[in-house]
This record gives structure tokens, C-alpha cells and sequence, in this order.
């Protein structure tokens, strides 16, 4: 989901999260923060990969977790074989994921105003013994359109299994 903060922001807030890390913001992980900043929806290792020059897996993958550790990045976990990166809601915006139990596909979806207060009724009621609710996510799990139409041969409802 493309943000709504723009670059030099995002230095400043990434710079000030990794310090603490004693790590710094390198050309790699501006290019990775880049990439995720500019792609539509949360992505795998490979579209990275395929969107930035010359970055190697490893490499990559190091600097991820780096961002990932440091609150930058967050990492979606899919029933595919490859997670799926997009930047964390504080340099972005609050949404939620639509996400193919089939294929792993991930997409953005919007937040509504009736679940964000219906969320924060349910966090603000929660016993403090039981748990103490910081933040949300909700991860809608269902068949994209290609998945239904592999499953029943045209798009519409899924076949029962």
C-alpha cells in the first residue's frame, strides 16, 4: 500500500529506529524501503528482488530482518513457501490483508470505520489480566478470483470441498 509519508520523513523515522540497533540507514536499505514504499501491495522476496538492482537474496534477506527487527518493516506470513514484506502502518497507513488460503496472494484492504470501533470497544474492554491489547491487524483469509476459477472453472463462488 503506498504511504503517505514521504521519503525524507521516512529517513529521519528509519535513521532514529535503527540507531538504538547501532545500525544505520545504508543505500540497501533505503533501495529495500524504497521498493516496498512504491509497491501496491505487501511483496515476496522474488518481486523484491525483480524491482531492485543489484540486490543479492542474501543480502536482502539480512537487511529485511534488520527492518524488520527495528519496526520498519512487516513481514505478512502466508501458507506459500515465501513470506511477503511491506513497510510497517507508521510509515504508511492502518489496513488490513486480504489473503488466498490457496495461492498466498496478499492484498491491501481498507479499513472500515465500523471494525477500526468495533476493535478498539473490544481492546478497551479486554481485562488487563487477561491481556493488554496494544495494536490490531486483521488478515481476511479466502480464494482470490484466479483460485476460484482453477477450483470451479469460472469466477463466482468456490466449490465445495
Amino acid at each position: 500500500m503506498q504511504g503517505r509519508t514521504n521519503m525524507p520523513e521516512v529517513d529521519q523515522i528509519v535513521a532514529a529506529r535503527l540507531r538504538p540497533l547501532g545500525q544505520r540507514l545504508t543505500p540497501r536499505r533505503r533501495s529495500l524501503l524504497e521498493i516496498l514504499r512504491a509497491a501496491r501491495h505487501p511483496l515476496t522476496i522474488h518481486e523484491i528482488l525483480e524491482r531492485g538492482k543489484g540486490l543479492a537474496m542474501s543480502s536482502a534477506y539480512r537487511n529485511l530482518t534488520m527492518l524488520e527487527q527495528a519496526g520498519l518493516v512487516h513481514r505478512v506470513i502466508t501458507r506459500e513457501d515465501f513470506a511477503r514484506y511491506e513497510l510497517a502502518e507508521e510509515l504508511t497507513e492502518h489496513h488490513h490483508h486480504l489473503i488466498c488460503s490457496s495461492c498466498g496472494l496478499v492484498r491491501d484492504m481498507p479499513t472500515d470505520v465500523r471494525v477500526e470501533r468495533v476493535m478498539r470497544s473490544v481492546m478497551s474492554e479486554m481485562p488487563v489480566e487477561v491481556f493488554t491489547a496494544q495494536s490490531h491487524r486483521i488478515d481476511v483469509m479466502g480464494l482470490c478470483p484466479e483460485c476460484v476459477q482453477r477450483r470451479t472453472g469460472s469466477v463466482g463462488q468456490p466449490a465445495l470441498p
